[in-house]
C-alpha cells in the first residue's frame, strides 16, 4: 500500500555528525566530510523527487572558521569539487541552487564558482536547493539591520514602513518561504545559529543518525514525524476551541 503523506514544502537541514561518524571507523575527520557531502547529493535528489519545494543545508557556518586550519582548507576543497558537481546534478534535476550567507570572505574562485552554479541553475523550475555558507543568524540579522538604518538614513525607507515582512526582505532568504520542518542529525538538542528567524514556528525534528548515514528512509522518517504534529502558530488546536 502506498504512503500517503503531507509533504512539508520546506525542509531546512542541520548536517551534524561528519567528524564523530569518521572516528567512529578510524578515518580522518576529512573522510568524513567527503562522505557527508555524497550524503547531501542524494539527498537533493530524493528531495526533489518527494516533492519537497525548498531544501536548505546548513553547509559552513561563520563559527566554522574557527577550526584547525588543515581541516578548514580540506573543506575549501570539497566546495571547489562539489560546486563543479552539484551543477551536473541540479542540471539533470531542474533544481535551482541559491547560496545565502556572507560569500565574500571565500577565495575569488570559490565565489566565482558559486555565482557560476547560480546564474546556470536561476530559470529551473523544480526544488529550490538553498546552500548556507559562512551563513551565521545573528550575522545575517545585523548586516539586514545595518541595511536597514542605511535606507532609512538616505530616505528609501520610513520608520512608520517596518513590518515582519518589510524586515524579512531585507534577510537573504528573502523570496524563501520559512522552513516548515528543521532536521537536525546526531541528537544534539540546539539551533547552532540557524535560521533563528526562519524558524520561529518550524516544526523540530532531531535523530541520533549521523548525517553520512542520513537516507531516504531517515528522511521519510522526519517527515512522518511531521505528520503527526498539528501546527499552531501561536493558537490553539480545534479540539481546545470546543
Amino acid at each position: 500500500m502506498e504512503e500517503k503523506l503531507n509533504i512539508p514544502a520546506h525542509v531546512a537541514l542541520i548536517l551534524d555528525g561528519n567528524g564523530r561518524w569518521a572516528k567512529k571507523r578510524g578515518l580522518p575527520r576529512q573522510m568524513g566530510h567527503k562522505k557527508g557531502c555524497e550524503t547531501v547529493e542524494q539527498i537533493v535528489e530524493d528531495a526533489a523527487r518527494l516533492g519537497i519545494r525548498y531544501l536548505t543545508v546548513y553547509g559552513f557556518s561563520t563559527e566554522n572558521w574557527k577550526r584547525p586550519e588543515e581541516e578548514v582548507g580540506a573543506l575549501m576543497q570539497l566546495f571547489r569539487y562539489y560546486t563543479k558537481r552539484l551543477l551536473k546534478i541540479a542540471v539533470e534535476n531542474n533544481i535551482r541552487v541559491k547560496m545565502i550567507g556572507e560569500r565574500n570572505r571565500f577565495a575569488a574562485d570559490i565565489v566565482e564558482g558559486i555565482n557560476r552554479l547560480e546564474e546556470s541553475t536561476r530559470d529551473n523550475t523544480g526544488l529550490t536547493f538553498v546552500i548556507a555558507v559562512n551563513y551565521g543568524s545573528r550575522d545575517e540579522i545585523t548586516r539586514a539591520v545595518k541595511k536597514i538604518m542605511a535606507d532609512v538614513k538616505d530616505g528609501r525607507l520610513k520608520e512608520e514602513q517596518m513590518t515582519e515582512a518589510v524586515f524579512a526582505s531585507y534577510l537573504d532568504t528573502k523570496d524563501i518561504p520559512d522552513p516548515d520542518l528543521l532536521i537536525r542529525t546526531s541528537g544534539e538538542l540546539r539551533l547552532s545559529n540557524y535560521l533563528l528567524w526562519q524558524l520561529a514556528y518550524s516544526e523540530l525534528y532531531v535523530t541520533d543518525c549521523l548525517w553520512p548515514d542520513f537516507n531516504r528512509e531517515e528522511l521519510l522518517e522526519a517527515i512522518r514525524q511531521y505528520n503527526k504534529r498539528e501546527r499552531r502558530f501561536g493558537g490553539v488546536t480545534k479540539t481546545e476551541t470546543k
